[in-house]
Parts: C-alpha cells; structure tokens; sequence
C-alpha cells in the first residue's frame, strides 16, 4: 500500500512538472516572437541579421516588461493631453434658439396643438435655452436679461401677456405647457425661474397684464402643472417695494379668486401652508393697512367670504393659545387670584373671545396645573380636589349663568370620561364645586335629568345619584 501511494505521488508529481513545463515553453515562444517567416530567410543575409537583433530586442523588452508587470511603471512628464470635441461647450445662442420657436408660432397661426407637435418633432435644444422657451411662451419673444422689456428679434402676437385676462382665454396656454412638461419634465425647473423673474418684476408690467399672470398662476397650481412648487413661485412675492406699492394685494387677490372657481377653501389654504403664508396673509397688505378689520374688508368686497372667516378664526385660535399661555404660566406660580382675573378680564376685552371658551380654557389650565402622582389614586383625588378649591373663585367669577355653569360640568364630564385616573372623580369634583357656590343645585339637577352630552353619562349619572337624591330631600325640606 505504501508503495502504490508512492507511485500515486509521483505521477501527479509529473502531471505538474508537465504542465508547467508546457506553460512555460508557451510562455517562451511568446517572449520571443519567432515567425514562420523567419526560416524562410536565408541564413546570412542582411535582412536576416537585422531581423533577429529585432527579435532579439522585442524579446528583451518584453521579458522586461514581464518582470516588472508587478512594479509601478514609469510615466513620462509634461505630456500634453488633446481636449477631446465633446468637451469643447458650444457659445450660447438663445438669439437663434427664440427666432425658431416664434417662426414655429407664426407658421402654426397659434393654434397650440399643431405648436405642440412641431416643437415635438424639432430638433431645438430645450435643456440648454428653457428659459428664452418660456419668454416666447409669455410675452411672445426673448426679454433682455434682468427685465421684461423685449429683446431684439423675431416676437409673435399669441403669447400670455397678449391674450385675453380671462381664464378661458389663458386655460389652453396652461394646457399647451402642460403637454411640452410631460414629454419634457425637466423644463419645470425654467418655468420656475421665468415665473419668479415675472412676479419679481410685476411693476414693469401693466394692471392688466399683472390680473393675466394672476390667472395663470392660479390655473397652473389649478391644473396641478407637474409639480409647480408654491415656495419656489410665491415667496418672491413679498419684496417690501412691491407689497408698499399694493402691487402685491391686487396680484394676490386675483389669484384668490381665481383660484376657488375650481377649488375649495382647504385646496387654497395648502397651497399657501406650502408656499409657507398661511400665517402671514397680513404680509400682502402694505405696512400702514396690515389690520384684521382691513383683511376683512378687502377680502368681503372681493366677494371672498370664506377667506375672511378663515383668517377670523385663525386669529381667534391665536387669541386662545397666548391667553392659555399667560395663565398657564401664572397658576403653575401660584399668582394671586385677583391678578389671574385681571389677566383674563384683559384677553377678553382684548380679542373679544365668547364667554364659553372662557369657561372651558380655565378648567383645561386649571387641571393642566395638578401634580399628579404615578399610580396612587388617592393622592390623584385628593390633588384634584384641592386644586378646584383653591381655584374655584376663578372659575365662580367667569360662570356668571346657567348656560355656562351648565358647559363647565359638561367639560368635568369629558375630562372625567376620557381621563383614566379622573374617571371616579366625577362625582366629588361635581359636589366640590357645588360647595364652593361655582355651580348652582338647578344646573346639577338640569345635567342629571337632561344632560346631552353621552360621553360616560350612564356612568357619571349612577354615581351622582346619592348627591342628587341629597339636594333632591334638602329642596323638599326647604
């Protein structure tokens, strides 16, 4: 066995001997180069000498280069290297490029469609002069850089500015740019940049071409054009010179009207949240008429109504949030009593708020106000409790009839019903507050017999039945 494993050894001891034998000899005949037709030359004639000092070299410098295939080759210094055709960036000439498109124009009558397909099938290079495209498109022609004023060359009559100002004037053009984004989706970013020249420049142009470029802008978010952002377009709006000159009001009123034809009040007030003006619409007005009365009065005659109640109940939600604030800030420092009515007296007076938010913001900050404890319910209770105690001439001195000591047990309810630790409280919260002269025996029994809220009401109704069963016996006694 030993021997026939020797044997084993060795035969593939030469099987390996063999093949690199035969690598190598392959190897060799390649450093070398021999050529058939080398043996066909006489063996001492010139061309055969000089033909193998050749081979000789080649074979020299190849085995050279073998050796040093794993070493880092020399490079040779100072060698120029040829700028290839492609790289070279032709000149612009926006010129050429606007003469083609007006011509398309002109040879179509501005008829839109056949525009469309020509621009199609031409050959025009749109990423390079998106831009000059969409000058044709508005104002019939190139403008010269930093301007609206026209620039030298050809200009056609069946551009934007040129049209009607009205929509169904202006809606084809829309429709026409929609189709020209669709087939190429990067020239948005060119409508952009014309469109934010435009409305940067809207004193170079006339009222009546400013009511066109209202229009279109608001047919253009109307019609969802690709994408057009609301940031990029309507920010440049707010430059002081143009919102002190009113150019801004008229602008934004058109779009406004134009733009809820076809849409609701919540399609414009996303528009605006993502334009990032939701809450800077008195920013439009000039700096002497940014008023909540103004808002009202402009926006009414423009026949805007839901836009006025809108920013009505905008200011009123900011209203309640600062009057939150101010006495959510002096009962967690325990001001006194006396100044905490001052401060709501003054809020009232100010923003002129309903009685019954009153009633509600003080019970929510009240109750904001308790330090509750993790799982102890009894401390819960007994901190609840003695917060209605210490606030409860607060809250007698804002609940001045039935109907608002009737909404503040309401609120106690809710609080109660959706509030796990209050859930038990209802009844001695109801009972606290009835002995602190804040509600009145009628409102309770009222709530008990009639109550319309039904959040937890069978619940809240069975506990306050011995109370009620109480004040029921003490009335007939009385």
């Amino acid at each position: 066995r030993e021997r026939e494993r020797e044997r084993e050894v060795l035969f593939c001891l030469f099987v390996c001997l063999f093949i690199l034998y035969f690598l190598l000899s392959l190897k060799y005949k390649y450093l070398l180069g021999h050529h058939r037709s080398a043996l066909l030359t006489p063996p001492f004639s010139v061309s055969h000498f000089r033909r193998r000092e050749s081979q000789t070299r080649l074979s020299f410098d190849l085995s050279r280069s073998w050796f040093m295939s794993s070493k880092e080759r020399p490079t040779l210094g100072g060698t120029r290297i040829k700028t290839r055709k492609r790289n070279i960036a032709a000149p612009l000439d926006p010129a050429t490029f606007s003469d083609a498109v007006v011509q398309i124009y002109l040879d179509n009558a501005g008829d839109l469609e056949l525009i469309a397909k020509s621009l199609e099938s031409s050959d025009l290079n749109f990423s390079r002069y998106g831009d000059t495209f969409f000058e044709v498109v508005f104002t019939g022609g190139r403008t010269q850089p930093g301007t609206t004023k026209p620039d030298e060359g050809e200009r056609h009559p069946y551009s934007i500015i040129d049209c009607e100002p009205i929509r169904e004037a202006i809606l084809p053009s829309v429709i026409y740019i929609q189709k020209i984004l669709r087939r190429r989706p990067f020239l948005i970013k060119n409508l952009e940049n014309v469109m934010r020249k435009f409305l940067q420049s809207l004193e170079l142009f006339e009222d009546n071409e400013r009511k066109k470029l209202a229009i279109f802008t608001a047919l253009a978010f109307s019609q969802k054009l690709s994408g057009l952002p609301p940031e990029t377009v309507l920010q440049p709006l707010l430059k002081d010179n143009l919102v002190a000159k009113g150019l801004v009001l008229s602008f934004i009123t058109d779009f406004f009207k134009e733009y809820l034809i076809d849409n609701s009040l919540d399609d414009l007030i996303s528009i605006l949240k993502r334009g990032k003006m939701e809450d800077n619409l008195l920013d439009f007005f000039p700096s002497s008429k940014r008023s909540a009365e103004t808002f009202s009065e402009h926006f009414s005659k423009a026949g805007l109504v839901p836009l006025v109640e809108y920013n009505e109940k905008k200011i009123f939600e900011v209203k309640l949030k600062e009057m939150k604030s101010a006495l959510t800030t002096q009962i967690s420092e325990e001001t006194d009593i006396s100044e905490v009515i001052e401060t709501v007296k003054q809020h009232v007076k100010d923003a002129k708020l309903p009685e019954i938010e009153i009633v509600r913001i003080l019970w929510d900050v009240i109750m904001d106000a308790v330090q509750w404890s993790g799982k102890n319910q009894q401390q819960n209770a007994n901190a609840a409790l003695r917060q209605v105690k210490t606030w409860a001439k607060l809250l007698n001195t804002f609940c001045t009839s039935g109907k608002l000591e009737l909404e503040l047990v309401y609120k106690v309810q809710v609080q109660c019903y959706e509030d796990a630790k209050l859930m038990k409280l209802f009844p001695e919260i109801v009972r606290s507050l009835y002995d602190q002269d804040v509600l009145a025996e009628d409102t309770i029994l009222h709530w008990f017999r009639k109550g319309t809220n039904l959040k937890g009401r069978q619940t809240f109704v069975k506990a306050l039945e011995p109370f009620v069963k109480w004040l029921e016996e003490a009335e007939e006694e009385e």
